[in-house]
């Protein structure tokens, strides 16, 4: 378990989650605010990228808005675990994969350009592994935030800005592929992006700042990696509720302390009826279950049945693909 006790490696870790400047140099204004320099600033983002405690600085969107996506599950033989995670690991857009304690065991995000690039992908692993593919697609997100303090402490999630798609331009996919890859850890990131994709840098920066306040992205900031950082208890819940309970029992189960993560999905009839998942992130098994315990006690959820699968590993964590020149290259 990793403690992360320097205090300007917590600041950065803690404070940057979400809000990271749009400006011509964002990490100078970080570094202002920290009191320390840019260049210490960059070392210190550079170095816990290295050492795997983050993913990426870079931006996540809203679901199912300027791309496709999809939770799906898989029920592996025990002996073949490895080999069919490396299958799920290796199609494109596939970002998030995790061996969970159940049947249905390896549990994966499929993302891409449309649904047909996503129904692809699933129809492409169900062939290479020979498994049932179960296809559990979003119905509507509570909290998909997933920022929370590494001081054990759990705040309550951002009110999400509405998601205005009117705000979409023609060639914003390949600079949100950009973003959601994962921003370059140099003096003016917005600047590598904007020559890399042939514009100015007033454009990418204009354009940012007009997805940011549509709810497009809905996070720009450091995307840890939670179980590097010491959140290596974490169990996705699923409940067996009524659609017609939802609407009171996905807000409360979202405003839950611990809860990280909260969205309805659609069931499959006769083999998986969860509608409502939600995702406990924690420090120990125990911890986890003491939130789970709050949640059965919510009077929204009251009588309903539901599933623990804590994960046990983490075979793949990256940014979504959203744009067809993301998945060649």
């Amino acid at each position: 378990m990793d403690r992360i006790g320097d205090p300007l490696d917590r600041r950065l870790l803690n404070d940057w989650q979400r809000d990271f400047p749009v400006t011509q140099q964002p990490f100078l204004q970080i570094a202002e605010e920290l009191d320390c320099s840019e260049e210490t600033v960059l070392g210190r983002l550079e170095n816990l990228h290295t050492t795997g405690r983050i993913t990426r600085v870079g931006a996540t969107c809203a679901p199912n808005t300027v791309s496709a996506s999809t939770l799906a599950a898989l029920a592996a033989p025990p002996e073949a675990i490895e080999e069919v995670a490396e299958i799920v690991g290796s199609q494109p857009g596939v970002n998030h994969s995790y061996l969970r304690e159940n049947d249905w065991n390896l549990w994966f995000v499929a993302t891409g350009p449309d649904r047909d690039f996503v129904d692809a992908s699933l129809q492409n692993i169900q062939s290479q592994t020979g498994l049932d593919v179960l296809d559990l697609r979003l119905v509507r997100p509570f909290n998909v935030d997933l920022g929370f303090k590494l001081n054990g402490g759990m705040d309550r999630p951002p009110v999400p800005r509405p998601v205005l798609i009117e705000r979409l331009q023609g060639d914003d996919d390949h600079l949100l592929q950009a973003l959601t890859k994962g921003m370059p850890i140099v003096s003016r990131p917005y600047k590598h992006i904007a020559d890399e994709l042939g514009v100015p840098e007033s454009h990418v920066l204009d354009r940012v700042s007009d997805l940011v306040d549509g709810g497009i992205i809905s996070r720009l900031g450091v995307i840890v990696r939670h179980r590097a950082l010491g959140w290596s208890s974490n169990a996705m819940v699923v409940w067996d509720i009524s659609s017609e309970r939802i609407d009171a029992a996905g807000p409360a189960l979202c405003n839950l302390p611990g809860v990280t993560l909260c969205y309805e999905r659609r069931p499959v009839p006769g083999v998986w009826p969860y509608r409502l998942y939600c995702m406990i992130h924690a420090q120990s098994r125990n911890d986890a279950l003491e939130v789970l315990e709050a949640a059965k006690h919510l009077p929204e959820l009251a009588g309903i049945d539901c599933k623990v699968l804590f994960s046990s590993r983490c075979f793949k964590q990256t940014g979504a693909l959203i744009s067809r020149r993301g998945a060649a290259a």
